[in-house]
């Protein structure tokens, strides 16, 4: 098991877990790898994106007008089955973590698509959405341009190396525009700049004791730098 998830000493005797929750945030902040560790923590379901699955993907990374439009109906489709299938699951089912929120879907169409492909996209989204099942908690990990440039470098993924800077800070522009308004949920915006939630105990365990107290409404978590 992972160091971080060992001997954490939670006290969870007067807490109710959400049954589900969204993890979010722009490309390389870290969301795949906390909702991970939640997962592990509470044994609970993953539901997860699988952008290894997109055929557009590097190509769109590589050239992003001549593929928008395909790229990003492939992850709609996708998310769609994905949330489809747990709304039709037994309400029995071990509680759930996604690494999306089915929402921001528009935000990337709105940053990536011209005014006709986006006509065409929004067609297709209100005909797919009307079930999305909404979350009890919703997770806004946000980190500047330039800690997300570092990161995805360092994680190494190839067809992510293709991404501009100007896509990125437009993508993560429209990330903190969307959760600014967003009230769909429960949500906690988390300062993810200096927080290592793959490696450091202390980073996670601090974070998720905060997460446990939020029952509604809108919060900040903003630590201060820690070793």
């Amino acid at each position: 098991m992972n160091p971080v998830f060992e001997d954490l000493s939670l006290d969870l005797s007067n807490t109710s877990l959400p049954r589900y929750i969204a993890v979010e945030g722009c490309i390389g902040v870290g969301k795949t790898t906390l909702a991970r560790n939640i997962a592990n923590l509470f044994n609970y379901d993953m539901l997860l994106e699988q952008p290894e699955e997109n055929p557009f993907l590097e190509r769109f990374y590589k050239d992003p007008k001549s593929t928008a439009l395909p790229t990003q109906l492939f992850f709609l489709f996708q998310r769609a089955n994905q949330l489809q299938s747990l709304r039709q699951s037994d309400m029995f089912e071990p509680v759930r973590i996604a690494d999306f929120l089915i929402e921001k879907d528009q935000l990337f169409a709105r940053v990536t698509l011209d005014d006709d492909e986006l006509n065409i996209y929004r067609q297709v989204y209100e005909k797919l959405i009307i079930d999305a099942p909404r979350p009890d908690l919703v997770i806004y990990l946000q980190a500047p341009l330039d800690v997300l440039s570092d990161r995805i470098r360092q994680r190494g993924i190839s067809s992510e190396q293709y991404i501009s800077t100007d896509y990125l800070k437009a993508l993560n522009d429209a990330y903190t525009e969307f959760f600014h308004y967003y009230d769909g949920a429960p949500l906690l915006i988390v300062n993810a700049k200096d927080l290592n939630l793959a490696q450091n105990r202390e980073h996670f365990k601090q974070l998720v004791e905060y997460i446990l107290t939020i029952k509604s409404g809108r919060h900040y978590y903003n630590p201060t730098p820690m070793l």
